[in-house]
């Protein structure tokens, strides 16, 4: 008898191990989130000489890389203005609406208590993200019209 109520412990005691994993790990991700929406929101990377540093890679090399332009397009996310963010990055507007996507489908797996396949299980998720980042960094970076108009 004593081994049953052992065992029906350790049993209760994973189940709440797993619930509070399925409230923790989402709401950690949820509250990391809200920091950096804050500190991006009170920086203003928008006007310069702000507490958020210009992107080392522009500093130095003077090339736009495939994140240039990110801290911006979310204050303007924030802000209400997705003109703005797709001036500034549009890849990462698009990149930031899919890692959102990524995450609502976690958690409702998680959730559920089995995994909710979501874009990034496809077959070529990977190649394709590769490939979309290497073309942005190229074509921001070329000088004649109109991809001029791309760089930051």
């Amino acid at each position: 008898m004593s081994v049953a109520v052992g065992t029906a412990d350790r049993v209760l005691g994973t189940v709440q191990t797993v619930s509070r994993h399925r409230v923790a790990g989402p709401a950690s991700v949820f509250v990391g989130v809200a920091v950096a929406g804050t500190l991006v929101w009170f920086a203003d990377p928008t006007t310069p000489g702000g507490i958020i540093p210009p992107c080392p890679t522009n500093a130095l090399l003077h090339i736009n890389c495939p994140g240039c332009g990110a801290s911006r397009a979310v204050y303007c996310l924030l802000h209400g203005d997705l003109g703005g963010a797709l001036h500034y990055n549009a890849v990462g507007v698009v990149a930031l609406a899919f890692l959102a996507v990524a995450f609502v489908t976690y958690t409702v797996g998680l959730w559920r208590g089995r995994r909710v396949r979501g874009w990034q299980q496809w077959r070529y998720t990977p190649v394709t993200v590769l490939v979309v980042t290497l073309v942005w960094f190229l074509i921001r970076n070329i000088p004649i019209s109109p991809f001029d108009s791309l760089k930051v």
